[in-house]
C-alpha cells in the first residue's frame, strides 16, 4: 500500500499524511538500529501498521478527553491515532529506547503526546476515557491491565486476530461487558474489539 492509498482509505488531510509520512521515515531509520515492528512487515508498513492503527480512529468517542495507549511499542496505534488529532494521548512503553523513538516522533512531527517509561503495572491510574492496545497480550490480561486506567463509562479500542472470540470467551469468566466487532480492514480473520461497561466478574473469596 502506498501513502496515496493509505490516504484514501483512511481520510486523512494531506497534512495529516505528511506528518505520517515523516513518521514512516524515522521509523525505517531506527529500525536499522533497533527492532522496532518485525522486519516481514517493512514492506507493507502501510497498510500493516498506518492503516491498521487508524482505523480505530472513527471509533473513539466525539467526548473523549483523553486516550492511553498500552505496550506502544513503535507507537502503533497511539502515536498514529494522536497525529490524526485523538486528544491527550499517553503511551504506555517499558523499553527506554522505543520511548526515545516516540519521543522523537512526537518532536518531528509536533504530536501531542506523553510518553510513560515504565510496565503497565506501575503507572498510577491515568482516567482514561479509551484504552487501546495492539498485539500485546491476551484480552483477560488486556482487561487486567486496562481496568485501573478507564474512567467512569471508559472504553477499550483492542485489535485483534483469529482468536478475538476465544478471548471473549475466555475472559467472560472475569469480566463483565457490551462488546461490539468490527471487521479489521487489515486482516481477513481479525476484529476491533470495541469494549464498553467493563467491570470485573471476579467473585471474592
Amino acid at each position: 500500500m502506498s501513502p496515496d492509498e493509505f490516504q484514501t482509505k483512511s481520510g486523512v488531510s494531506r497534512e495529516t499524511l505528511e506528518r505520517l509520512t515523516a513518521y514512516a521515515a524515522l521509523l525505517m531509520k531506527w529500525q536499522a538500529r533497533i527492532n522496532l515492528v518485525g522486519p516481514d512487515t517493512i514492506a507493507d508498513l502501510w497498510s500493516r501498521h498506518f492503516l491498521d492503527s487508524a482505523q480505530l480512529f472513527p471509533l473513539i468517542r466525539p467526548d473523549a478527553r483523553r486516550l492511553v495507549d498500552l505496550g506502544s511499542g513503535a507507537g502503533f496505534p497511539g502515536l498514529v491515532l494522536a497525529i490524526m488529532g485523538a486528544p491527550d494521548v499517553h503511551l504506555v512503553e517499558s523499553d527506554q529506547r522505543k520511548c526515545a523513538f516516540l519521543r522523537e516522533v512526537a518532536r518531528i512531527t509536533g504530536a501531542g503526546i506523553t510518553v510513560i517509561n515504565k510496565r503497565i503495572e506501575q503507572v498510577p491510574p491515568l482516567g482514561a476515557d479509551v484504552v487501546t492496545a495492539r498485539a500485546l497480550a491476551p484480552l483477560s490480561k488486556l482487561l487486567d491491565w486496562a481496568f485501573p486506567h478507564l474512567a467512569l463509562g471508559g472504553e477499550c479500542l483492542f485489535l485483534k486476530g483469529r482468536g478475538a472470540e476465544d478471548e471473549l470467551t475466555a475472559s467472560a469468566k472475569e469480566w463483565k461487558l457490551s462488546a461490539s466487532r468490527v471487521s479489521s480492514l487489515t486482516d481477513p480473520g481479525g476484529l476491533v474489539l470495541h469494549l464498553r461497561e467493563v467491570s470485573s466478574g471476579r467473585v471474592e473469596p
